[in-house]
């Protein structure tokens, strides 16, 4: 007798991923994963949500709050996500999430928690003033994820260790209860070019919602002038645009800039540097400004006019969640049953 490798997941492909609600939405977002989001919902089933479970992790002001996830509603729908076709909604309106969750919390071990780097960068030296959220919201993720069966996540370089304890909390439940495929074991999708932008005064940081400058980054909510306005402030150098990629070494803020036209327009660093070699930012700040006031004016502007109207946001999130529901309720009670739970 020789040893087989345990079931393949055999099910449908989805894919899942979602934004916490806090703060205000950026470029970077928007080239990192909105656009992408928007793309893959035409390839695969696609399920996006508010991550609102999660932004409670750290203290956030309840009478803000919900509008803080209309807003993030508002600009998935703005960058071309159409609730028809993509599974849009709020993740506390899906209880299946948190429920899950649980019984992962009792899966899964806690050195391998103790691993993960996230929490020893965000708590610090204080970890014991953390919630106890914030040290198990891997969890939760996995949860997220496995409560829809889904096969895809599109992950930054910071998320791929919690990517890889929700395929090792699927592979234990998997093997603990005997239920052989049973959960799939959700693979990474890479955000591909421009899903790194940088901070507009600091071209080493990555651009940030937290940070407290504002003119660090493009809010999706910006109007033209204020796009236009930071693109001309963003920090620079005093030379010339290169003739090739490896004259950006050592020019951080260069790159970015030369990045994010690229990333705007849809083509490569060698592709702009061909068009501006020899140039300065003089000449170059203005077309970028141009670009990004022709590409981000109109997301700023639909999102003004859908949080103007937030009942049309609402019967978007309650019709998505309705949808959700009914992946994530079969999902709950397969694993009750797996479990042993009394079901009456």
């Amino acid at each position: 007798m020789t040893d087989q490798a345990p079931a393949a997941y055999a099910g449908p492909e989805r894919v899942l991923s979602g934004v916490q609600p806090t703060g205000d939405l950026h470029l970077g977002n928007y080239l990192g994963a909105l656009v992408k989001f928007a793309h893959l919902q035409h390839e695969i089933p696609t399920l996006i949500f508010v991550a609102d479970l999660h932004a409670i992790t750290v203290w956030q002001e309840p009478a803000k709050l919900k509008q803080q996830v209309r807003e993030i509603a508002a600009a998935y729908l703005a960058t071309g996500l159409d609730p028809k076709v993509a599974t849009i909604f709020a993740q506390s309106a899906v209880p299946e999430h948190a429920e899950l969750a649980w019984v992962f919390n009792c899966v899964a071990r806690l050195g391998w928690l103790d691993r993960m780097t996230q929490f020893k960068d965000k708590a610090g030296k204080h970890k014991e003033r953390e919630s106890v959220g914030l040290y198990t919201y891997p969890i939760l993720q996995a949860a997220d994820v496995l409560v829809y069966k889904a096969t895809k996540v599109p992950v930054g370089d910071d998320q791929r260790q919690h990517l890889e304890l929700s395929r090792d909390i699927a592979q234990k439940f998997n093997h603990d209860f005997d239920a052989p495929g049973f959960f799939p074991l959700p693979e990474a999708l890479t955000q591909g070019p421009g899903a790194r932008i940088m901070s507009l005064r600091d071209g080493s940081a990555k651009m940030s919602k937290s940070d407290p400058s504002d003119q660090s980054r493009i809010n999706l909510t910006d109007d033209a002038d204020a796009i236009a306005s930071k693109i001309r402030k963003a920090r620079t150098d005093p030379d010339p645009l290169p003739e090739t990629v490896e004259g950006l070494e050592g020019r951080p803020e260069a790159r970015n800039l030369v990045g994010i036209y690229a990333a705007l327009s849809g083509v490569t660093d060698v592709q702009v540097l061909a068009e501006f070699a020899g140039q300065g930012f003089g000449a170059f700040k203005p077309k970028l400004a141009d670009l990004a006031v022709s590409v981000m004016g109109p997301i700023g502007g639909e999102m003004r006019r859908l949080l103007s109207d937030p009942a049309e946001i609402d019967r978007v999130l309650t019709d998505g969640a309705a949808r959700a529901r009914e992946l994530a309720a079969p999902t709950v009670a397969e694993v009750k049953k797996l479990v042993g739970f009394w079901a009456g």
